[in-house]
């Protein structure tokens, strides 16, 4: 694939377009988020995570999104405003956007292509989270996921240097997980 994610143009929750081509030589841990899910205080650790490789060339992007069960209702300012009183953010947030149908911002779409198995899920919690997951689509959710989409809030990306995705991370995989830490130390090495 010679394509990479620098192409890509987002809008920043302050309401500005960037590319993403500013990322370029950086390691980034891409991530649709949300303020009122299991999951959320995974923004404690990703905001450890940041403060400890961030001079060693990681960026963190996330993405609110409200695609999976409802849980980020609120507007930029609201989660922006959440993100900063709750975890005090520093890392990147981004303009809430969809990362499921046919909406989805173009970057996700890419994602996505790039077909990427997900790491995580395994053990008895996973296989209930899964059936809880499977449960809440068809009674909350527009879209249920393909298999190589996010699968719920707190979804991973991680991009290596050259723009091109390297590996997925179900939502249960926590910032400071060493299936996690162990791939991004690799790839700030290259």
């Amino acid at each position: 694939m010679d394509k990479n994610i620098y192409t890509s143009e987002v809008r920043t929750i302050k309401g500005e377009i960037i590319s993403l081509n500013k990322y370029q030589g950086r390691v980034l841990l891409i991530i649709n988020v949300a303020s009122k899910c299991g999951f959320t205080p995974q923004y404690m650790g990703l905001q450890k995570l940041f403060e400890q490789y961030q001079s060693k060339g990681l960026s963190i992007l996330a993405f609110p999104s409200n695609d999976f069960g409802s849980q980020e209702p609120g507007e930029d300012e609201e989660v922006e405003e959440f993100c900063q009183k709750k975890f005090n953010v520093t890392f990147d947030l981004f303009s809430k956007v969809s990362v499921l149908g046919p909406q989805k911002l173009d970057l996700y779409r890419f994602l996505y292509d790039c077909g990427l198995n997900h790491q995580g899920g395994e053990g008895f919690r996973s296989r209930v989270f899964g059936l809880v997951k499977w449960v809440l689509y068809r009674i909350k959710g527009k879209y249920v996921p393909a298999k190589n989409e996010a699968q719920w809030n707190f979804h991973k990306f991680l991009v290596g240097k050259n723009g091109k995705p390297v590996a997925s991370f179900l939502s249960e995989v926590a910032p400071d997980s060493s299936i996690l830490t162990l791939q991004l130390e690799e790839e700030l090495k290259k």
